[in-house]
């Protein structure tokens, strides 16, 4: 493998190295959150954290990041020449109050990453927008629509048993403008 430039280095290819270094220590780990969004927008949203979903300790982690040069620094992981830091949030893997149990593989130069799908990330993203009021969640969501291929049926699945169809007007309101 190439030597690595941290500097440069992309958040999905950063991503793919984490994911790669936890399968070598036989750790399972998901990518979760605003990372999602830069990775399924190219970028219009740019993230400089990466959220992971593991069960693992805190002394694993620290073990397989360090082989990577990163180092614990209060909640969030990180090195010097790197400018991303990695973060770990609480399991399980859930979108609002659904777990979620199918995610999307992507292949990189430096491995794969496993991710919420283009549909969940929008759920994810939805659900800050729905229960904070986050309008830069909402704006999220649309990036990764307008760059994905997402299944509409499902996310309104989602959002009926979440009972959020009056917010979730906002989001189609907001969709139907993108198209016109």
């Amino acid at each position: 493998m190439t030597a690595i430039d941290f500097k440069t280095i992309s958040i999905s290819d950063l991503a793919a190295l984490v994911h790669t270094k936890f399968n070598e220590h036989n750790m399972e780990t998901v990518l979760v959150g605003g990372a999602c969004v830069a990775i399924y927008s190219g970028n219009r949203y740019l993230s400089y954290d990466l959220d992971f979903v593991t069960y693992e300790t805190r002394g694993k982690i620290k073990e397989a990041l360090s082989e990577l040069g990163f180092e614990l620094k209060g909640k969030y992981f990180s090195r010097s020449d790197c400018p991303y830091f990695i973060e770990f949030v609480t399991p399980p893997v859930a979108v609002g109050e659904e777990l979620v149990h199918h995610f999307k593989i992507l292949d990189t130069l430096f491995g794969q990453i496993k991710l919420l799908t283009p549909t969940d990330c929008i759920k994810d993203r939805l659900a800050s927008f729905f229960h904070w009021d986050d309008r830069q969640a909402l704006e999220q969501a649309i990036m990764v629509f307008q760059n994905q291929k997402i299944d509409l049926q499902e996310i309104k699945r989602w959002v009926k048993a979440e009972n959020q169809l009056d917010k979730f007007k906002e989001f189609t309101k907001a969709l139907t403008k993108i198209k016109n």
